[in-house]
């Protein structure tokens, strides 16, 4: 008896938004990775159904060759992250069924080779760690699916309680993914579970070359993995009979993907925990609104190691020095004196975020973008958007004065002031230029925990979830960095970041947080103070349930970009109009980047499916006469950036 199956050919061109019926011999199934014939070529695709007659007028060829096969659970993942993403098939299917050629001899373990000794397995655990496992544990047998937030302060346990989990779930036969920000950030954590699970252990970030990355998803799909960790792509691993998946620093902006499909990975973990049936935890500090509002809360309580460092903030107006005041001096210097080791955060890269002429009151800015060019230790101004950098001028280009100022300061500007008023303590530096190398940023941490008299200074990269011991001070250089940002989220990700610094500090002795800041009366800034992470959350749902931003309404953005200001306008206009009855704002211009002019579009709404998938049917249709106008589109659900 002759078997058809409908193939969704992996091609990337939005035209293609439908399978097509090829004929399989036996053992082909849904799930199933193959090559079949298309446009003249040999395409890999992706089984999705198995059985029906073909359509009456068309003789079905035969797929070419089997080349693989995922679980059928991914597949049903795959469609519907393209469905309520607005992608297509195609592109969703290539996250479950990525391209692989055939495995490695004996390698070294990525896992083995990226991670730093962790703590030891607690003798015993807290009794809020036993009662949070033990409720975990009691989902993972009813196998209700249940989703949890596992809250608890910086430094309460909730690695041990991901740990306890995954180890339950393999006593199980059950497989486990572990979510992380940035795995070359979390070396520690990875660490942890490589010395409690061993080989067990796989991780996929996109740090890893394709033969690692191939090498580490045939473990998996082989079952000699059984635990998954990684960054947001690890959402898609080949766990067979997943049990638990754990989503650490749920908070995190990074989850979101800023490329087609533009998923994020915890409403994903949500999704694929539902078709499995598995267990989810959200865990965090400083959680999102999202998941207070919508989760059942596991709660840890404070710290393990004692109560958490009392917090000083300091006025920079009525404080001379920036961007080290004399209090944050101060504070260094004893630092240094007991040979300690210190945080520092400033969120800005480079030398000075702006070159400004005092004479005729202009800024340099890219060519290409608009944007102020930043200064960098070399002498050039780069833009942070573009390949664009020029020298920084001895005069004004504009006017011939001398009068160049360079307004406010980066992390390199902070280094060379530390090397200048601290120079006892060892200075290492953590942004996006110091960890541009594979590698440098592992190597930057592993220096510091090694380090005594140390700082360790950098861009938000260095409040993201490490555990040094000896860490007697941590400070924020501008708690102001964000607050002015164009953003509903400008409050929730300040006290994130403010909060999660200040849990760096006396994690094994007591410790002690500076925080300074123009604006020492801000809400954000007085909240994280005190560490009222349930005062900050109430008042900041209250405030998003009266202007209907999420949890409580979706958010779709539509952005164009074309050759000249007025056709994204044009473009998005026309969109607006057939959408109707949707709150939508705009269209609105956004800056130009990359020679490229950009507006966007933001809707409203109780249904972003609905409007995701009528704006994506729009752009396809559209798409002939963008194509000879020079335009671009995309459409971004429930977006994390502006």
């Amino acid at each position: 008896m002759r078997r058809f199956a409908s193939v969704y050919p992996l091609v990337s061109a939005r035209a293609v938004a439908r399978p097509f019926t090829y004929e399989v011999p036996e053992g082909v199934e849904k799930g199933a990775i193959v090559s079949v014939p298309f446009g003249g070529a040999r395409r890999r695709g992706v089984v999705v159904d198995v059985g029906g007659a073909p359509p009456a007028d068309i003789e079905p060829v035969s797929i070419a060759a089997v080349l693989g096969e995922i679980p059928a659970a991914l597949v049903d993942l795959a469609l519907w992250v393209a469905d309520y993403y607005g992608s297509t098939p195609a592109r969703a299917l290539e996250l479950v069924a990525p391209r692989m050629r055939s495995r490695r001899g004996e390698q070294k373990r990525p896992a083995e080779r990226e991670s730093l000794p962790g703590e030891a397995r607690p003798d015993t655990l807290s009794g809020s760690q036993s009662e949070v496992v033990e409720r975990v544990v009691r989902s993972l047998d009813s196998g209700a699916g249940e989703h949890f937030l596992l809250y608890g302060a910086t430094g309460s346990g909730k690695t041990e309680v991901y740990l306890q989990a995954c180890e339950a779930a393999l006593e199980r036969g059950l497989g486990a993914i572990v979510l992380v920000p940035e795995i070359a950030l979390t070396p520690q954590a990875l660490g942890r579970f490589v010395a409690r699970f061993g080989a067990r252990v796989a991780i996929l970030h996109s740090g890893l070359t394709e033969a690692e990355r191939r090498d580490e998803r045939e473990r998996i799909a082989a079952g000699e993995a059984r635990i998954v960790v990684g960054a947001r792509s690890a959402v898609f691993a080949p766990v067979r009979g997943l049990g638990v998946i754990c989503i650490d620093e749920e908070h995190d902006a990074s989850y979101k993907q800023e490329s087609d499909p533009r998923y994020d990975a915890r409403t994903v973990a949500a999704k694929r925990a539902a078709l499995e049936r598995a267990v989810a935890v959200y865990g965090s500090a400083t959680p999102r609104p999202e998941s207070w509002n919508s989760l059942e809360r596991l709660e840890l309580g404070g710290r393990l190691a004692g109560p958490l460092p009392g917090v000083r903030v300091v006025d920079l107006r009525r404080e001379a020095g920036y961007p080290l005041s004399a209090p944050l001096l101060a504070e260094l210097g004893a630092v240094a004196e007991q040979r300690g080791k210190a945080i520092l955060l400033l969120n800005r890269r480079g030398i000075a975020p702006a070159l400004h002429c005092r004479a005729c009151g202009r800024t340099r800015r890219c060519l290409n973008c608009d944007v102020a060019l930043v200064l960098h230790g070399d002498g050039v101004l780069h833009c942070h958007h573009c390949s664009w950098s020029e020298p920084s001028p001895a005069v004004c280009p504009e006017c011939g004065s001398a009068e160049l100022a360079r307004l406010g300061a980066g992390t390199q500007r902070l280094e060379r002031e530390l090397a200048a008023r601290v120079p006892e303590l060892e200075r290492i530096r953590l942004d996006a230029d110091a960890a541009a190398r594979p590698g440098a940023a592992a190597d930057a941490l592993g220096r510091f925990a090694a380090a005594r008299a140390a700082v360790l200074l950098g861009t938000q990269m260095v409040a993201k979830g490490h555990h040094f011991s000896g860490v007697a001070l941590a400070a924020v250089i501008d708690a102001d960095t964000g607050l002015g940002m164009p953003d509903f989220r400008a409050e929730e990700r300040t006290f994130q970041l403010l909060t999660q610094l200040a849990g760096r500090s006396g994690r094994d002795r007591p410790g002690r947080v500076l925080v300074q800041t123009f604006q020492p009366d801000a809400l954000a800034i007085r909240l994280a103070a005190r560490h009222d992470v349930g005062g900050f959350l109430a008042g900041e749902l209250e405030r998003r349930r009266a202007l209907g931003y999420p949890p409580f309404r979706h958010l779709v953005r539509v952005l164009a970009t074309g050759p000249d200001a007025e056709s994204p306008l044009r473009l998005l206009t026309e969109i607006r109009n057939r959408v109707p009855d949707e709150e939508l704002l705009g269209p609105a211009p956004v800056v130009r980047l990359r020679g490229r002019h950009r507006a966007q579009l933001l809707a409203k709404t109780d249904s972003p499916r609905r409007v995701g998938s009528r704006v994506a049917d729009l752009l396809i249709a559209a798409a002939p006469a963008m194509r000879r106008a020079g335009l671009t589109a995309v459409v971004d659900v429930d977006p994390q950036s502006f």
